[in-house]
């Protein structure tokens, strides 16, 4: 069955929540210490994309994966900068469904007129490198022992990616219903489907 790559709704929260929860609970790679609650994930997707992508690949009503975007810092010079998040289930990992994902978020992120994408990645982590490097990223530095969990202190590498080049004189990005209205929207949103492995 074909997979597509949608923005998430509050119906897709569940499975959301079930992707994202054994990484709570099991791992650094969130320092997130309780797994949050099916209701706190729809919050959650509402609250983003009010401004932000949140993207799923579906295939025939399951979620394999999601990334979405959020703000990078709150001060206004940060505005064309961009935070960017992937999580893939554990039974449709090294599919591609990451890279197909995080090309289609940051073909939306040029539309809505963003510039930089920035990914925090817990270390060590392989995988995440690899894929985050695979798709242009390159390393910004380490905060050293930043974050505590299960008994230890943890790294998490930084890393950022060029969304588009940069101008003398660049106009607020748009919020995501602006965006949606844009006729570079579609194209943007099914730039990762050709990548998936069952298209």
């Amino acid at each position: 069955m074909p997979s597509t790559i949608r923005l998430a709704t509050v119906s897709d929260a569940a499975q959301i929540q079930a992707i994202y929860a054994p990484i709570v609970r099991d791992t650094a790679i969130s320092f997130e210490i309780e797994v949050p609650s099916v209701e706190e994930m729809r919050q959650r997707i509402v609250k983003t994309l009010e401004h932000w992508p949140w993207l799923v690949c579906d295939r025939g009503g399951d979620v394999l994966g999601y990334v979405y975007a959020s703000q990078h810092s709150v001060r206004a010079a940060y505005q064309w900068s961009a935070d960017v998040t992937v999580y893939i289930h554990e039974h449709a990992r090294r599919m591609g469904v990451g890279r197909a994902l995080y090309t289609s978020l940051f073909r939306l992120l040029v539309v809505q007129g963003f510039y930089r994408a920035y990914a925090g990645i817990t270390l060590p982590n392989a995988g995440s490198v690899g894929l985050h490097e695979s798709l242009g990223f390159t390393p910004v530095g380490v905060y050293q022992h930043v974050g505590f969990k299960f008994g230890a202190w943890h790294d998490v590498g930084w890393w950022q990616s060029a969304l588009q080049p940069l101008v003398s004189a660049p106009t607020p990005p748009v919020d995501l219903h602006a965006a949606q209205l844009l006729p570079t929207w579609g194209v943007a949103m099914r730039a990762g489907q050709r990548l998936l492995s069952d298209e």
